[in-house]
């Protein structure tokens, strides 16, 4: 597909994984989701700062994807924490297993979007960030920015 043809919405992005980890590998995933949870996404009401994912019994869940109870629904209304199933090919949950059991890598969700009116799920393979990695980007975000401004003069 082109760009043209497809159209992403996003709901939500995890700027705060970007912040706390090396993100060495994406991954677009689907998600497996009910009705209420559907609206209220595309309501906007969902939050991935404690999410991340797992790998069980050859399945990848997300786990701490917190997503709002849908203001209109009634009893049926989904629990906001539960654990999600994402849709990944067999082949790249293989190739994530093998890559998760080295040391220090985990899977964390950056961001959640509509594609063609279909929730997905960006997952990456990260490394956390040491402190002194965080103050080096702080630094170097700072001298970009003044930059910026030097030339914008």
């Amino acid at each position: 597909m082109t760009t043209e043809d497809s159209t992403e919405k996003v709901v939500v992005t995890n700027r705060k994984a970007l912040h706390d980890y090396f993100i060495i590998d994406r991954y677009e995933t689907g998600i497996v989701l009910k009705g209420t949870e559907v609206k209220s996404l595309r309501q906007g009401s969902a939050n991935l700062q404690d999410g991340y994912a797992m790998i069980r019994n050859g399945e990848v869940w997300l786990i701490g994807l917190h997503i709002s109870p849908f203001e209109k629904g009634n009893i049926n209304n989904h629990d906001p924490k539960r654990d999600r199933k994402l849709l990944m090919h067999k082949q790249e949950i293989r190739r994530l297993v093998g890559k998760i059991n080295e040391k220090g890598l985990t899977l964390v969700p950056l961001r959640l979007y509509f594609k063609n009116n279909i929730a997905k799920l960006e997952l990456g393979l990260a490394r956390g960030k040491k402190s002194y990695d965080k103050r080096e980007a702080i630094m170097k975000r700072d001298v970009e920015r003044q930059l910026r401004r030097d030339f914008a003069r």
